[in-house]
């Protein structure tokens, strides 16, 4: 199996109750711990690239990554599905690129633009995307915090409004649709000390409103305290970084929420056993030493997502 779109992916993740974990990647260790848990789980999983990745790692390189994860996930005797996203398309050039270059989704993120511009810019990404076989997730709503280029003050923050759902999605013809339900971008999604709680209210609205629709909720790390520690006690700077409740992304999981963005916490792992590795090790300096348990954690991380929370083991 080769890379795919995410349509079949969300229908049976709506019907079955759970969502699939969307994985932020930009280098060869997090791909491949990603798939590798995916492997051994069979879940299917996204692999989704940024603005910021794309610059980064470079295009091919990332590409040519995934389509060696799936050969490896072949060789161990796994058909994995795979849909190579882009996250947070900025405009309509990235999305055509990521489209002429082998993605098989894409997102057109016009959650910032007045809502008739956002409808404009997300029916051009469709119209270019759906001649290419390729699928569009948008957004409505705008979430706080920082992801790499998108950064959104709390003050310039606002949730998903229900009732534009509806008239969005038809105008646009996109094929899933981010929302904004209190979650948000980066480490620090819930000042110390208050209860961190997801507007539940807005996502069962716009259920009612969309039904059998796929729903994408972003900003939805959990910010693993194991490795907050780890990175404070090995001379990190991390007062406070708090995430969003697992059983809370487990109960989005269950209606429709189809797929869940993961990057955040990928990064806390793997800056965790780095200094971590570091603190015990601090004579290393063969990358292999410290990557190689990096690797490691980031597959055990993504293992416990895919069974504990997103509930998509053995959904391949």
């Amino acid at each position: 199996m080769g890379l795919v779109t995410s349509t079949e992916m969300f229908k049976k993740a709506y019907e079955g109750h759970y969502a699939i974990g969307a994985f932020n990647v930009n280098n060869m260790e997090i791909i491949q711990g990603i798939t590798e848990a995916a492997t051994m789980e069979k879940a299917p999983v996204i692999l989704q690239v940024s603005k910021g990745a794309r610059a980064y790692a470079k295009h091919v390189y990332l590409v040519k990554l995934v389509e060696a994860a799936l050969l490896d996930a072949q060789e161990s005797g796994v058909d994995l599905p795979i849909v190579l996203h882009l996250d947070h398309g900025p405009d309509f050039e990235t999305c055509k690129a990521c489209i002429d270059g082998g993605f098989t989704s894409v997102m057109i993120d016009g959650s910032s633009k007045p809502f008739a511009e956002n409808i404009e810019l997300t029916k051009k990404v469709v119209a270019y995307a759906h001649d290419h076989g390729v699928v569009v997730e948008a957004e409505l709503g705008t979430l706080a915090g920082i992801e790499d280029e998108v950064k959104v003050s709390a003050e310039d923050s606002s949730y998903t409004r229900p009732e534009e759902v509806e008239e969005f999605v038809t105008k646009t013809g996109c094929d899933s649709l981010a929302i904004a339900i209190g979650t948000s971008h980066g480490a620090y999604k819930f000042k110390p000390g208050t209860k961190p709680q997801l507007r539940f209210d807005i996502l069962h609205e716009v259920e009612k409103r969309l039904p059998g629709f796929p729903i994408v909720l972003h900003g939805a790390s959990s910010v693993p305290q194991e490795y907050v520690e780890k990175i404070n006690a090995n001379g990190g700077a991390m007062p406070g970084a708090i995430g969003v409740p697992e059983e809370q992304l487990r109960e989005a999981a269950r209606s429709a929420v189809c797929k869940i963005n993961i990057d955040s916490d990928l990064r806390l792992v793997m800056t965790g056993s780095i200094r971590e590795h570091f603190t015990q090790f601090p004579a290393h300096f063969d990358p292999r030493e410290y990557l190689k348990p990096a690797r490691a954690n980031i597959k055990e991380l993504v293992r416990h997502k895919l069974v504990d929370v997103l509930g998509c083991a053995g959904k391949a």
